[in-house]
């Protein structure tokens, strides 16, 4: 299975039991409970989504962020530990991105543990950057997480760097410009912006 293969889809409550098949592998004693789940996926703030694989269908990651005026807080991204390093936690990541910003997000934060560099390294791809810490946040060992934020989901380097990912995956990017930078975007931006300058449990 390759990172085109990748299917995702919105959960909906009769995906519990494949939810409920990663969610303990990957948090261990402080998973979040079915009922949890359900609350979230019942609740119209939030939003999530499902890494369907190819194969048989069956859930191999999800993601989700609740949605609070303009801002987006991701609040859960997990990818079973059997398909790991398949760009499966970064194709996620992509969704959030893009229903959020449909949703009218403006800006995106989470939180990751201190110790999860290939989580940070991931989501500083995708211009995230550290406003903070949560000191002893994580109930099972009292790490610290790291408070990870973006403010410049309608800036044009945003946008191009998205589209480059976009690309990667072969998706398509038809109205990304759009999207994020509203109807006046044309194609032509992207390319004067290109001659510029450039300014992370996958």
């Amino acid at each position: 299975m390759s990172k085109l293969d990748i299917g995702i889809r919105a959960l909906q409550l009769n995906d519990l039991d494949g939810i409920m098949s990663i969610e303990p592998v990957v948090y261990g004693a402080h998973h979040w409970s079915r009922q949890s789940f359900i609350n979230e996926l019942t609740n119209p703030a939030g939003s999530y989504f499902g890494a369907i694989s190819p194969e048989d269908g069956s859930i191999i990651g999800y993601s989700g962020f609740w949605l609070v005026q303009d801002e987006a807080h991701v609040t859960t991204l997990a990818v079973h530990p059997d398909h790991r390093r398949k760009k499966i936690g970064e194709r996620l990541l992509i969704q959030i991105i893009m229903e959020a910003r449909k949703l009218g997000a403006n800006r995106l934060t989470l939180e990751v543990r201190a110790s999860n560099e290939a989580a940070q390294n991931l989501y500083y791809k995708y211009n995230f950057r550290r406003l903070g810490v949560r000191p002893r946040y994580y109930q099972d060992n009292s790490e610290d997480a790291f408070i990870l934020w973006t403010d410049r989901v309608a800036e044009m380097n945003f946008a191009n760097m998205f589209i480059e990912r976009l690309e990667e995956f072969n998706l398509p990017t038809d109205g990304i410009l759009e999207l994020f930078l509203g109807p006046t975007a044309s194609p032509t931006w992207r390319a004067e912006e290109s001659i510029m300058p450039s300014r992370a449990t996958a």
